[in-house]
Order: structure tokens, then C-alpha cells, then sequence
């Protein structure tokens, strides 16, 4: 795409969805036209030593797909649990290169998607970082700071490289900004559940199932609900609308309160059986 094409409103134009879907849309879907509820946990990428066990534990405890975060030293997107989680991780040395390297060799047996801030892609420049996500085996990536009318450059790179570029909508998007945003968006569209920040909390928001209903509308792409998912009660109540859940806080809780590799299967093995059972 050159970003001098624009559309209606003077945005950059978007191009056509591809023939073929990559490896974490192409699974979502297979998952969803079957039946299946969506599991996305998130695990904070260089968070310990056995942080590749935990990644690995999660998979084979049902996860369609795992979002991985590269840890950033100002997640303005996050909460007070996962801000700690890559403060932890810095100051253990994890870098986007060392966090990649692992992940080439993560074996997780599901799509990965890494998600961090725009200035990591910029600083690395969009062409490198694509291609060493796609080299690391990364199906897909999360800029939650990159709004869909300012991503034409990074789409462009993301797209010849095989990466899968996942946007976000959020309750207060407009339709006609959210019908942008599920046209460009590619393995899903992540409907972020309440305005704030990350975090677990004791409901899930009505805006979460009134959000997911505008995104499943608007398109085909599977629409999972993230931020405020925190228990298999409500990943059930969000999964009645969206197609499936993004499950970060309340599975990052357990691993910075000392839970491994058997904790994290067990929390995602309970919200599985949850989804399952509908």
C-alpha cells in the first residue's frame, strides 16, 4: 500500500483482504467454523527462566493461540500487573532480540502473536522488525499505540513479511472508524472490553458484549474480547457474543505471585473447560 492512497475521509486507502489467510487466522477460523470458543492467554515474553515452559503449558492446556508480550518500559496500555510483569522482565535482561530468539525455539504447537509499543518498531524500523518476527516463527503482532489511520508504513512491511496485523477497536469507536479497522486487520480484531487500562476485575463490562456485537457485525474476521476477561465465568459471558477471549492479568497474576508452568495449565485449563462446556 502507498500511503498516498486514500479513501473516504482522506484516510489511507486500505488494500483488499488476501486470498489466504496466515497461520493464526487460518487456525482462529478452523477453531471458530467448528464450534469452538477462542482462547488467547497473554504471557509476558523474558518473565523468568521456565517463561517458554509457561508458554508451552498453556498451549497444550487448550489454548487456540498465545500472545506474547515484549516487555516495554512505558505500556501505557496496561495495568498495574502486567506493567509489573515487564519491569520484572526488563531488569532480567529480556530484550525484543532475546525474546524473539526464544520464541524460534518455542515448539508451542499453536499461532503466536507478539504484542508491544510502537516505538520498539519504529527504533528497529518496520522492515527489520517484521522480518524478525516472521523469522522467529511469530504469525502475528499487536501495536495497541499504532491507530489504524497512522499504520500504512508498518502494515505495508507486516504484510510482505507474513505477519499477521491484529488492530483494536474499543467502545468508543465509531462505526464508520471500526469498519476500518476490522477491513484492515488480519487474524483478528481485538475488541478491547472496557475503557482503562488492563487489569482483572470483578464483572465484565456490558460494553464488552455490546462491542463485540458491532465488530461481528462489520465482518467475518474472528472477534475475540480482551482487556477485563479475568475468570471462566466471564470469558463464558463475553464468548456468548465474541468468537473468543484474550486472557492477560489474571494469568500474569499467577506467574508474578510465584505460580510455573503447572499453575498457568491449570487457570487455562479451567477457562477451557469453562468455554467448552458454554
Amino acid at each position: 500500500m502507498r500511503i498516498t492512497d486514500v479513501g473516504p475521509g482522506g484516510f489511507p486507502q486500505d488494500p483488499p483482504r488476501p486470498d489466504e489467510h496466515g497461520a493464526l487466522e487460518r487456525a482462529l477460523r478452523s477453531g471458530r467454523d467448528a464450534g469452538r470458543k477462542l482462547l488467547v492467554p497473554y504471557v509476558t515474553g523474558g518473565l523468568g527462566e521456565r517463561w517458554l515452559d509457561v508458554v508451552r503449558s498453556v498451549a497444550a492446556a487448550g489454548a487456540d493461540a498465545i500472545e506474547v508480550g515484549i516487555p516495554f518500559s512505558d505500556p501505557v496500555m496496561d495495568g498495574p500487573v502486567i506493567q509489573e510483569a515487564s519491569t520484572r522482565a526488563l531488569a532480567l535482561g529480556a530484550t525484543p532480540d532475546t525474546v524473539l530468539v526464544d520464541l524460534a525455539n518455542a515448539d508451542a504447537g499453536v499461532p503466536l502473536a507478539v504484542m508491544t509499543y510502537y516505538n520498539l518498531v519504529h527504533r528497529s524500523g518496520h522492515q527489520r522488525f517484521a522480518r524478525s518476527l516472521a523469522d522467529a516463527g511469530v504469525a502475528g503482532a499487536i501495536l495497541p499505540d499504532l491507530p489504524v489511520d497512522e499504520c500504512g508504513p508498518w502494515a505495508a512491511a507486516a504484510d510482505a513479511a507474513g505477519v499477521e496485523m491484529i488492530l483494536l477497536a474499543a467502545p468508543t469507536t465509531p462505526d464508520d472508524r471500526a469498519a476500518r479497522i476490522v477491513a484492515r486487520s488480519r487474524g483478528f480484531v481485538y475488541g478491547v472490553g472496557l475503557m482503562g487500562v488492563t487489569g482483572e476485575r470483578e464483572r465484565l463490562a456490558d460494553s464488552a458484549r455490546q462491542l463485540a456485537a458491532r465488530l461481528k457485525a462489520l465482518t467475518d474476521v474472528p472477534v475475540l474480547i480482551g482487556v477485563g476477561v479475568s475468570t471462566p465465568t466471564q470469558a463464558v459471558l463475553a464468548c456468548e457474543v465474541a468468537d473468543g477471549v484474550v486472557v492477560g492479568s489474571a494469568l500474569v497474576r499467577r506467574l508474578l505471585e510465584g505460580g510455573g508452568p503447572s499453575e498457568a495449565a491449570r487457570f487455562v485449563g479451567e477457562l477451557r473447560q469453562a468455554l467448552d462446556a458454554g
